[in-house]
């Protein structure tokens, strides 16, 4: 880095501190026209968001590096630039972006220890909300690389510190992937800070495009060779990447190639190959292969391999699938779900219904049970009840004994002694020792089945059927809200073409049951009349597929609100939300808000 060069005079270095303290004096009211426009905007964001002005008190998140495509372009990256600096007092951070730091290198032990002091560590949040004004996290909200000296931090603990951030974003995307950092002792800050930080950002980014170009040729090998091997229907997934072939093309039609896209969503990351069958809205099953594509240890996308198959011969196209009590859905994946769970209760066959959370596992089961055994009892005991353990098993071999049929939920949550203690009731039910002739049935999430599991008890179930999520059989969604509706008491509720096409356009991560939820949001509201698009829940108006934190749903909720109250002016809800227009518009892109 050179010679030392202070960054400004002892004169201007005053001139900071006083427009400072007055800032703090009057309570946020104002500040030296001659500090930086930014810095003010940033000072006074950092004291609306109620930050310490005299030690910064980051959040520690509780996770280790996870290998991320900027992990993998940027250590190496900082391994290179770190041996550059060896002799020099600086630190290079990198941070998601979020702003919580995921790696630290370089530095003396002087420095190091002065870092770890205000917890600039790994692990540790510098969100501009959690810290103030520092190089990080006021990047992260201008959305563009700066330098901090010294006392323009908004926090008396960081203004030992000068340090230039500068974001990273994807090459090919534009994604915002996070943060370099160059942190220095206040007295050492120099010009050159900020250039060397945009100079690690750019090494990074020209790394994560050499990546790319391998994954992506990787990928598109594995897809010609899928191609030229099957001559059948291809589709490719990267994380940039997405191919279907002319055959796919021309065998399925545009409802069912939008179904297909649809089911690849789930396959995108996965690492190891996996078979389903879906079905399609022209009737036709289709049968999908994926095998993941690697180049070393690094995920590159995969291969799905598409061919139709008539299980059993069977096609639901034209069949007469009985309606349910209390379940609705007329799709094609529905039908052929409702129907193989009659056929299983009609052959008084016991059954495993596997399917993720809130799918309506165990309303399918009480209406396949009531319609084909109406004068036959069906005992529902939950395993999240079963502690103590003989508690529980006593109460189900009472149900059997009295004759009822039984079905056990959340199997896969039994504690260790009730499987073991029900694998052995089982057992004396096939052996007739119980003298009646049940019939059984277990509820289990989606991938929550363990070795244990299938081997004490999933040996007594010739079969599972899967319960499709919401977001595949999405053409059911009107039915299934006149459906909730009414069952809530607010038959006079009516949901405008608009509000529904809003609704459909959703990923529904908790499926039926966060359905649910949304409408007893608006019918707490309303409860006769239209419903419009403006009337539903802030989420209704995001489609992140993530998960989530409390404080990132506030917030998209905030982005939305805001957005609703000054109609749709980004610039007017940004002032409002007191961010900048930069932000606002990040904050948009990563919660997916619409329109």
């Amino acid at each position: 880095m050179g010679a030392k060069s202070p960054w400004a005079s002892a004169q201007d270095i005053e001139g900071v501190r006083r427009a400072h303290d007055s800032f703090l004096t009057l309570n946020g009211m104002s500040a030296d026209p001659k500090i930086r426009n930014w810095i003010r905007v940033s000072w006074q964001r950092s004291h609306d968001s109620l930050v310490d002005a005299d030690r910064p008190a980051p959040a520690f998140v509780s996770r280790g590096v996870q290998e991320t495509t900027l992990t993998r372009a940027a250590i190496p990256v900082f391994d290179s630039l770190t041996t550059e600096l060896t002799n020099e007092p600086v630190c290079l951070i990198l941070t998601d972006s979020k702003g919580i730091v995921i790696h630290r290198g370089g530095g003396d032990r002087t420095l190091l220890k002065a870092l770890d002091s205000v917890d600039l560590a790994p692990g540790f949040s510098y969100s501009e909300a959690e810290v103030g004004t520092n190089g990080i996290g006021t990047a992260l909200e201008v959305g563009a690389p700066l330098l901090v000296n010294g006392d323009e931090h908004y926090t008396g603990g960081l203004r030992m510190f000068s340090c230039a951030g500068a974001l990273v974003t994807h090459p090919v995307s534009g994604a915002l992937l996070g943060v370099v950092d160059i942190t220095t002792k206040a007295e050492n800050s120099n010009s050159l800070l900020l250039s060397f930080a945009k100079l690690a950002a750019r090494r990074i980014q020209e790394r994560i495009l050499e990546d790319a170009n391998q994954l992506d040729h990787a990928l598109l090998g594995d897809y010609y060779a899928a191609c030229q091997h099957t001559g059948g229907s291809v589709i490719a997934i990267g994380g940039e990447v997405f191919m279907m072939n002319e055959m796919t093309q021309q065998h399925f039609d545009a409802n069912d190639q939008a179904a297909l896209i649809d089911q690849t969503r789930d396959a995108r990351g996965r690492s190891t190959p996996f078979t389903l069958l879906t079905d399609l809205p022209s009737g036709t099953t289709a049968r999908l292969a994926y095998q993941p594509t690697f180049v070393g240890t690094n995920l590159a996308g995969g291969i799905i391999q598409v061919k139709e198959q008539r299980a059993g011969g069977r096609n639901l196209g034209g069949t007469q699938v009985p309606a349910l009590a209390g379940v609705a859905g007329t799709s094609s994946p529905w039908r052929r779900m409702t129907q193989d769970v009659l056929d299983a209760r009609g052959r008084h066959e016991w059954l495993v219904l596997e399917g993720e959370a809130g799918v309506g596992k165990l309303c399918v089961l009480r209406a396949a049970h009531e319609h084909v055994a109406p004068n036959r009892r069906l005992a529902v005991l939950d395993s999240t009840d079963a502690d103590p353990a003989h508690d529980f098993l006593d109460r189900a071999r009472t149900e059997l004994d009295s004759g009822a049929d039984l079905v056990i939920s959340h199997a896969h949550q039994l504690p260790d002694e009730a499987r073991d203690g029900l694998a052995e009731l089982l057992q004396d039910v096939r052996d007739n020792a119980v003298s009646h002739d049940p019939w059984i049935a277990l509820t289990v999430q989606s991938g929550a089945v363990n070795d244990e599991l299938a081997a004490q008890l999933l040996r007594f179930f010739p079969r599972t059927v899967v319960v499709p999520p919401l977001r595949h059989h999405l053409e059911d969604l009107p039915a299934l809200v006149r459906h909730l509706l009414n069952r809530a008491g607010v038959s006079g509720l009516i949901l405008s073409g608009p509000a529904m096409n809003l609704l459909m356009r959703l990923p529904w991560a908790g499926n039926v049951t966060h359905l649910r939820s949304v409408l007893a949001d608006v019918s707490r509201k309303r409860r006769s009349g239209i419903v419009e698009p403006e009337e539903l829940p802030a989420e209704c108006h995001a489609t992140t597929r993530r998960h989530l934190t409390k404080m990132e749903s506030l917030e998209r909720d905030a982005v939305v609100d805001a957005l609703a109250v000054h109609g749709g002016d980004k610039a007017a809800a940004a002032a409002a939300l007191g961010m900048s227009r930069a932000t606002i518009y990040r904050k948009i892109r990563d919660y997916g808000i619409l329109g």
